[in-house]
Protein backbone atom coordinates (compact mmCIF):
# COMPACT_ATOMS: atom_id res chain seq x y z
CA UNK A 1 0.00 0.00 0.00
CA UNK A 2 1.34 3.47 -0.87
CA UNK A 3 2.33 5.16 2.41
CA UNK A 4 -0.44 8.18 2.32
CA UNK A 5 -3.51 8.75 4.50
CA UNK A 6 -5.89 11.49 4.93
CA UNK A 7 -6.31 11.47 8.93
CA UNK A 8 -9.72 12.78 9.68
CA UNK A 9 -10.45 13.59 13.42
CA UNK A 10 -14.40 13.41 14.01
CA UNK A 11 -14.11 15.21 17.50
CA UNK A 12 -12.96 18.42 15.51
CA UNK A 13 -15.64 18.20 13.58
CA UNK A 14 -18.05 17.85 16.75
CA UNK A 15 -15.96 20.96 18.08
CA UNK A 16 -16.17 22.95 14.90
CA UNK A 17 -20.11 22.26 15.04
CA UNK A 18 -20.14 23.69 18.08
CA UNK A 19 -18.44 26.91 17.58
CA UNK A 20 -21.12 27.77 15.04
CA UNK A 21 -24.04 26.83 17.82
CA UNK A 22 -22.04 29.14 20.15
CA UNK A 23 -21.68 32.28 17.69
CA UNK A 24 -25.68 32.44 17.49
CA UNK A 25 -27.31 31.12 20.33
CA UNK A 26 -30.96 29.32 20.29
CA UNK A 27 -30.60 29.00 16.41
CA UNK A 28 -30.43 25.83 14.56
CA UNK A 29 -28.14 25.04 12.13
CA UNK A 30 -27.93 22.53 8.85
CA UNK A 31 -24.58 20.75 8.77
CA UNK A 32 -23.47 21.07 5.15
CA UNK A 33 -21.96 17.92 4.09
CA UNK A 34 -22.60 18.04 0.31
CA UNK A 35 -19.89 16.68 -1.89
CA UNK A 36 -18.88 14.16 0.26
CA UNK A 37 -18.79 16.10 3.21
CA UNK A 38 -15.99 18.23 1.24
CA UNK A 39 -14.07 15.03 1.07
CA UNK A 40 -13.78 13.92 4.69
CA UNK A 41 -16.51 11.34 4.01
CA UNK A 42 -20.20 11.93 4.41
CA UNK A 43 -21.41 8.94 6.06
CA UNK A 44 -18.22 9.40 8.70
CA UNK A 45 -18.96 12.57 9.89
CA UNK A 46 -22.60 12.17 9.59
CA UNK A 47 -22.49 9.68 11.85
CA UNK A 48 -20.18 11.90 14.04
CA UNK A 49 -22.65 14.92 14.24
CA UNK A 50 -25.71 12.17 15.02
CA UNK A 51 -26.49 13.03 18.64
CA UNK A 52 -25.73 17.17 18.33
CA UNK A 53 -26.89 17.58 14.78
CA UNK A 54 -30.37 20.18 14.33
CA UNK A 55 -29.96 19.17 10.31
CA UNK A 56 -27.60 18.61 7.19
CA UNK A 57 -27.36 20.65 4.10
CA UNK A 58 -26.31 18.64 0.72
CA UNK A 59 -26.27 19.39 -3.38
CA UNK A 60 -28.60 15.97 -4.65
CA UNK A 61 -31.05 13.76 -4.09
CA UNK A 62 -28.63 11.35 -3.85
CA UNK A 63 -26.65 12.83 -1.18
CA UNK A 64 -29.89 13.77 0.42
CA UNK A 65 -30.97 9.94 0.58
CA UNK A 66 -27.07 8.45 2.00
CA UNK A 67 -27.78 11.19 4.59
CA UNK A 68 -31.16 9.63 5.64
CA UNK A 69 -30.27 6.03 5.47
CA UNK A 70 -27.67 7.21 8.39
CA UNK A 71 -30.45 9.54 10.15
CA UNK A 72 -33.84 8.99 10.36
CA UNK A 73 -34.60 12.18 12.06
CA UNK A 74 -32.66 15.30 11.20
CA UNK A 75 -33.84 17.48 8.65
CA UNK A 76 -32.11 17.14 5.41
CA UNK A 77 -31.96 20.53 3.23
CA UNK A 78 -31.53 19.93 -0.55
CA UNK A 79 -29.74 22.98 -1.72
CA UNK A 80 -30.20 22.91 -5.23
CA UNK A 81 -33.71 21.45 -4.69
CA UNK A 82 -35.30 19.30 -7.66
CA UNK A 83 -34.62 19.07 -11.26
CA UNK A 84 -37.65 16.83 -12.61
CA UNK A 85 -41.14 16.33 -11.52
CA UNK A 86 -40.92 13.20 -10.34
CA UNK A 87 -37.76 13.85 -7.80
CA UNK A 88 -40.81 15.46 -5.86
CA UNK A 89 -42.33 12.30 -4.40
CA UNK A 90 -38.76 11.01 -3.53
CA UNK A 91 -38.20 14.24 -1.71
CA UNK A 92 -41.13 13.67 0.37
CA UNK A 93 -40.53 9.95 0.99
CA UNK A 94 -37.35 10.88 2.39
CA UNK A 95 -38.78 13.85 4.19
CA UNK A 96 -36.66 16.44 2.90
CA UNK A 97 -36.72 20.33 2.89
CA UNK A 98 -36.65 21.55 -0.62
CA UNK A 99 -35.09 24.61 -2.04
CA UNK A 100 -36.93 26.32 -4.91
CA UNK A 101 -35.18 28.58 -6.80
CA UNK A 102 -37.50 29.14 -10.06
CA UNK A 103 -40.15 29.24 -11.51
CA UNK A 104 -40.37 25.67 -13.17
CA UNK A 105 -39.62 24.24 -9.73
CA UNK A 106 -42.49 25.64 -7.76
CA UNK A 107 -44.68 24.50 -11.19
CA UNK A 108 -43.69 20.96 -10.96
CA UNK A 109 -44.12 21.16 -6.95
CA UNK A 110 -47.66 22.57 -7.14
CA UNK A 111 -48.77 20.10 -9.31
CA UNK A 112 -47.41 17.22 -7.97
CA UNK A 113 -49.38 14.64 -5.62
CA UNK A 114 -47.08 13.30 -2.77
CA UNK A 115 -47.77 10.88 -0.32
CA UNK A 116 -46.99 14.28 2.41
CA UNK A 117 -46.46 17.54 2.01
CA UNK A 118 -42.88 19.19 2.24
CA UNK A 119 -41.07 22.18 3.94
CA UNK A 120 -40.02 24.41 0.92
CA UNK A 121 -37.28 27.02 0.39
CA UNK A 122 -37.95 29.95 -1.45
CA UNK A 123 -34.85 30.86 -2.26
CA UNK A 124 -34.12 34.74 -2.51
CA UNK A 125 -31.58 35.90 -5.56
CA UNK A 126 -30.37 38.70 -2.89
CA UNK A 127 -27.19 39.78 -4.94
CA UNK A 128 -25.21 36.93 -5.86
CA UNK A 129 -27.01 36.32 -9.28
CA UNK A 130 -26.49 32.50 -9.10
CA UNK A 131 -29.92 31.34 -8.14
CA UNK A 132 -32.85 31.87 -6.51
CA UNK A 133 -35.56 34.29 -7.39
CA UNK A 134 -36.28 38.76 -7.53
CA UNK A 135 -37.57 40.12 -4.35
CA UNK A 136 -40.82 40.60 -6.46
CA UNK A 137 -40.95 37.05 -7.65
CA UNK A 138 -40.49 35.97 -3.83
CA UNK A 139 -43.27 37.86 -2.91
CA UNK A 140 -45.71 36.14 -5.36
CA UNK A 141 -44.65 32.80 -5.25
CA UNK A 142 -45.46 33.65 -1.39
CA UNK A 143 -49.08 34.09 -1.87
CA UNK A 144 -49.48 31.12 -4.40
CA UNK A 145 -47.15 28.67 -2.04
CA UNK A 146 -49.01 29.65 0.79
CA UNK A 147 -51.43 27.11 1.98
CA UNK A 148 -51.13 24.65 -0.86
CA UNK A 149 -51.32 21.00 -0.22
CA UNK A 150 -47.83 20.42 -1.04
CA UNK A 151 -46.36 22.92 1.18
CA UNK A 152 -46.01 21.44 4.91
CA UNK A 153 -44.07 24.78 5.92
CA UNK A 154 -43.07 27.23 4.05
CA UNK A 155 -39.85 29.21 4.27
CA UNK A 156 -37.64 31.51 2.94
CA UNK A 157 -33.35 31.33 2.33
CA UNK A 158 -30.06 33.50 0.56
CA UNK A 159 -26.75 32.95 0.28
CA UNK A 160 -23.92 35.51 0.25
CA UNK A 161 -21.77 36.61 -2.27
CA UNK A 162 -18.80 38.74 -0.37
CA UNK A 163 -19.63 37.42 3.28
CA UNK A 164 -16.07 36.27 3.47
CA UNK A 165 -14.43 39.72 2.18
CA UNK A 166 -15.38 41.67 5.45
CA UNK A 167 -16.57 45.00 4.91
CA UNK A 168 -17.80 44.56 1.41
CA UNK A 169 -20.59 46.73 0.53
CA UNK A 170 -22.71 43.91 -1.40
CA UNK A 171 -23.14 42.01 1.98
CA UNK A 172 -25.23 44.76 3.63
CA UNK A 173 -27.37 45.30 1.06
CA UNK A 174 -28.03 41.31 0.77
CA UNK A 175 -28.83 41.54 4.82
CA UNK A 176 -31.50 44.65 3.50
CA UNK A 177 -32.74 42.64 1.04
CA UNK A 178 -33.32 39.82 3.06
CA UNK A 179 -34.98 41.40 5.83
CA UNK A 180 -37.22 43.42 3.15
CA UNK A 181 -38.99 40.32 3.06
CA UNK A 182 -39.62 39.59 6.25
CA UNK A 183 -42.85 40.95 6.46
CA UNK A 184 -44.15 37.85 4.33
CA UNK A 185 -45.74 35.32 6.83
CA UNK A 186 -41.93 32.85 6.82
CA UNK A 187 -42.39 29.95 9.18
CA UNK A 188 -38.16 30.19 9.27
CA UNK A 189 -35.17 31.87 7.65
CA UNK A 190 -31.62 30.80 6.95
CA UNK A 191 -29.03 33.11 5.39
CA UNK A 192 -26.07 32.35 6.83
CA UNK A 193 -22.76 30.52 6.16
CA UNK A 194 -19.72 30.25 8.17
CA UNK A 195 -18.16 33.18 7.12
CA UNK A 196 -21.63 35.12 8.44
CA UNK A 197 -21.61 32.91 11.19
CA UNK A 198 -18.79 34.01 12.54
CA UNK A 199 -18.60 37.61 11.73
CA UNK A 200 -22.16 39.34 10.95
CA UNK A 201 -24.83 38.41 13.48
CA UNK A 202 -27.16 40.63 11.91
CA UNK A 203 -27.72 37.43 9.43
CA UNK A 204 -27.92 34.97 12.10
CA UNK A 205 -31.38 34.55 11.38
CA UNK A 206 -33.30 30.81 12.47
CA UNK A 207 -30.89 28.24 10.81
CA UNK A 208 -27.47 28.82 10.10
CA UNK A 209 -25.60 26.76 7.20
CA UNK A 210 -21.58 26.39 8.34
CA UNK A 211 -19.74 24.64 5.60
CA UNK A 212 -15.80 25.30 5.40
CA UNK A 213 -15.86 25.92 9.01
CA UNK A 214 -16.77 22.51 10.17
CA UNK A 215 -13.67 21.25 8.24
CA UNK A 216 -11.65 23.17 10.32
CA UNK A 217 -10.86 25.86 7.45
CA UNK A 218 -11.50 29.64 7.67
CA UNK A 219 -13.85 31.13 4.68
CA UNK A 220 -11.26 34.33 5.53
CA UNK A 221 -8.30 34.99 3.46
CA UNK A 222 -6.60 37.15 6.78
CA UNK A 223 -8.12 35.24 9.72
CA UNK A 224 -6.95 32.06 10.27
CA UNK A 225 -8.82 29.42 11.22
CA UNK A 226 -7.10 28.90 14.79
CA UNK A 227 -7.67 32.74 15.60
CA UNK A 228 -11.50 31.70 15.07
CA UNK A 229 -11.56 29.19 17.38
CA UNK A 230 -12.05 26.71 14.96
CA UNK A 231 -9.92 22.80 15.19
CA UNK A 232 -7.85 21.00 11.90
CA UNK A 233 -10.03 18.35 10.64
CA UNK A 234 -7.51 16.55 8.23
CA UNK A 235 -3.97 15.96 8.18
CA UNK A 236 -2.57 14.88 4.98
CA UNK A 237 0.54 12.77 5.27
CA UNK A 238 2.86 11.06 2.98
CA UNK A 239 6.20 9.35 3.23
CA UNK A 240 9.96 9.82 1.76
CA UNK A 241 10.38 7.27 -0.87
CA UNK A 242 13.07 8.38 -2.05
CA UNK A 243 16.52 10.67 -1.53
CA UNK A 244 19.15 11.40 -3.58
CA UNK A 245 21.99 14.01 -3.34
CA UNK A 246 22.24 16.58 -6.58
CA UNK A 247 24.88 18.78 -7.78
CA UNK A 248 24.39 22.70 -8.74
CA UNK A 249 22.91 22.40 -12.15
CA UNK A 250 21.18 19.38 -11.98
CA UNK A 251 17.43 19.46 -12.59
CA UNK A 252 14.54 17.94 -10.50
CA UNK A 253 11.24 16.73 -12.58
CA UNK A 254 9.14 16.90 -15.06
CA UNK A 255 10.15 19.85 -17.66
CA UNK A 256 13.98 20.06 -16.05
CA UNK A 257 12.20 23.71 -14.78
CA UNK A 258 14.04 23.65 -11.20
CA UNK A 259 17.32 23.18 -11.56
CA UNK A 260 19.90 23.08 -8.79
CA UNK A 261 21.85 26.57 -7.47
CA UNK A 262 23.63 24.61 -4.54
CA UNK A 263 24.35 21.30 -4.16
CA UNK A 264 21.01 19.85 -2.68
CA UNK A 265 19.55 16.90 -0.68
CA UNK A 266 16.05 15.73 -2.73
CA UNK A 267 13.47 13.96 -0.88
CA UNK A 268 10.77 12.09 -3.11
CA UNK A 269 7.38 12.08 -1.56
CA UNK A 270 4.30 9.69 -2.12
CA UNK A 271 1.84 11.93 -3.21
CA UNK A 272 1.11 13.91 -6.44
CA UNK A 273 -2.17 15.37 -8.26
CA UNK A 274 -4.07 12.15 -8.93
CA UNK A 275 -4.32 12.10 -5.46
CA UNK A 276 -5.67 15.32 -4.88
CA UNK A 277 -2.51 17.54 -4.32
CA UNK A 278 -2.54 20.84 -6.75
CA UNK A 279 -0.55 20.23 -9.80
CA UNK A 280 0.03 23.71 -10.72
CA UNK A 281 1.57 24.52 -6.91
CA UNK A 282 4.45 26.75 -7.56
CA UNK A 283 8.32 26.00 -5.92
CA UNK A 284 8.44 26.97 -2.60
CA UNK A 285 5.43 25.69 -1.25
CA UNK A 286 5.58 24.54 2.28
CA UNK A 287 5.35 21.18 3.51
CA UNK A 288 6.72 19.41 7.28
CA UNK A 289 9.32 17.17 7.73
CA UNK A 290 10.07 16.42 11.05
CA UNK A 291 8.26 19.42 12.20
CA UNK A 292 9.99 21.37 10.26
CA UNK A 293 9.04 23.51 6.96
CA UNK A 294 10.65 22.74 3.87
CA UNK A 295 9.99 23.81 0.17
CA UNK A 296 8.58 21.71 -2.69
CA UNK A 297 10.98 21.82 -5.81
CA UNK A 298 9.90 20.54 -9.56
CA UNK A 299 6.79 20.12 -10.69
CA UNK A 300 4.15 17.59 -9.02
CA UNK A 301 3.58 14.86 -10.98
CA UNK A 302 0.49 12.17 -10.43
CA UNK A 303 1.87 10.26 -7.98
CA UNK A 304 4.55 12.18 -6.84
CA UNK A 305 6.37 15.30 -5.80
CA UNK A 306 10.03 16.58 -4.82
CA UNK A 307 11.26 18.53 -1.28
CA UNK A 308 14.38 20.00 -0.68
CA UNK A 309 15.86 18.59 2.42
CA UNK A 310 18.85 20.22 2.18
CA UNK A 311 18.13 22.16 5.72
CA UNK A 312 16.80 18.52 6.98
CA UNK A 313 20.18 16.58 6.93
CA UNK A 314 18.60 13.83 9.25
CA UNK A 315 15.69 13.33 7.00
CA UNK A 316 15.35 9.74 5.92
CA UNK A 317 13.39 7.04 3.80
CA UNK A 318 10.01 6.41 5.33
CA UNK A 319 9.49 9.37 7.49
CA UNK A 320 6.27 11.30 7.11
CA UNK A 321 5.49 14.32 5.12
CA UNK A 322 2.80 16.67 6.39
CA UNK A 323 1.13 18.14 3.54
CA UNK A 324 -1.51 19.96 5.02
CA UNK A 325 -3.12 19.18 8.90
CA UNK A 326 -3.18 20.44 12.77
CA UNK A 327 0.85 21.93 11.81
CA UNK A 328 0.72 23.30 8.43
CA UNK A 329 -3.19 25.01 7.82
CA UNK A 330 -5.07 23.85 4.16
CA UNK A 331 -5.72 27.64 4.24
CA UNK A 332 -1.90 28.24 3.87
CA UNK A 333 -0.78 25.89 1.20
CA UNK A 334 -4.09 26.74 -0.77
CA UNK A 335 -3.14 30.19 -0.89
CA UNK A 336 0.78 29.16 -1.89
CA UNK A 337 -1.13 27.42 -4.61
CA UNK A 338 -3.41 30.43 -5.43
CA UNK A 339 -6.72 28.52 -4.72
CA UNK A 340 -9.08 28.02 -1.37
CA UNK A 341 -8.67 25.60 1.23
CA UNK A 342 -12.27 24.20 -0.08
CA UNK A 343 -11.21 22.89 -3.22
CA UNK A 344 -7.76 20.67 -1.68
CA UNK A 345 -10.35 19.26 0.52
CA UNK A 346 -12.88 18.21 -1.30
CA UNK A 347 -10.51 17.28 -4.34
CA UNK A 348 -8.47 14.71 -2.14
CA UNK A 349 -8.92 11.62 -4.10
CA UNK A 350 -10.80 8.09 -3.05
CA UNK A 351 -7.61 6.44 -3.91
CA UNK A 352 -6.49 8.06 -0.20
CA UNK A 353 -7.33 6.40 2.33
CA UNK A 354 -9.44 8.27 5.55
CA UNK A 355 -7.86 7.34 8.79
CA UNK A 356 -11.25 8.16 11.32
CA UNK A 357 -10.06 9.34 15.12
CA UNK A 358 -11.50 10.98 17.59
CA UNK A 359 -9.67 13.22 19.21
Amino acid sequence: MRPLVASIDLSAIRHNYAVAKRCAPGRQAFAVVKANAYGHGAREVVAALHDEVDGFAVASLEEAAEVRALHGEARILLLEGCFAAQEYQVAAQLGLDVVLHNAPQVQQLLVARLGRPLSVWLKLDSGMHRLGFSEAAVREWHGRLQGATQVAELNLLSHFACADERGHPLTEQQVERFIGLLDLDFAQRSLANSAAILTIPAAHMDWLRPGIMLYGASPFSELSAEVLGLRSVMSLTAELIAIREINVGEAVGYGASWVAARPSRIGTVSCGYADGYPRHAPVGTLMLVNGQRLPLVGRVSMDMLAVDLTEQPGAQVGDAVQLWGAQLPVDEVARAAGTIGYELLSKVTQRVPRRYING
